[in-house]
């Protein structure tokens, strides 16, 4: 398992909790009509909104965590873990907004853990350390010549 898992599972959990903080934010404010209110007061209003403000704050915690991330193992594995956020979402909500969370919604987050599980599997090349393996090799040739 790559050492970067706990970073990138930050991440997915910054990320969930950022979408369940904009959803609580936005049931606070009730439904959005522009009708007769200028849209850029509008937008203002909810942006400042305490849960919608908190919940852009953890967005840009998390986007921090995935660039880190990225400038550490390939996209390639990175990004799928994301999806886990799907999974962690729907249970908050199942849990907190008692939103529904039917067979259909059960069987595509088992599928989508197990596609994280066999990506997480197939490992991943960190950034820096090819580097690094390689330049070993290269003074190893030379010690033994």
């Amino acid at each position: 398992m790559s050492k970067y898992i706990p970073y990138i599972l930050f991440t997915v959990f910054t990320n969930a909790a950022a979408q369940v903080m904009l959803k609580y934010g936005m049931m606070q404010l009730g439904p959005l009509s522009f009708a007769g209110v200028n849209p850029i007061l509008k937008i203002l209003q909810i942006v400042f909104s305490p849960f919608v403000f908190l919940g852009l704050c953890t967005f840009v915690i998390s986007m921090a965590s995935h660039l880190f991330v990225l400038s550490k193992v390939e996209l390639s594995y990175a990004y799928p873990f994301l999806s886990l956020a799907y999974v962690a979402v729907a249970v908050i909500a199942y849990f907190v907004f008692h939103e529904d969370l039917n067979a259909m919604r059960v069987g595509g987050i088992a599928l989508i853990c197990v596609g994280t599980f066999f990506i997480a599997q197939g490992g991943s090349t960190i950034h820096g350390e090819e580097d690094v393996a390689a330049l070993s090799n290269a003074r190893s040739n030379e010690v033994s010549q």
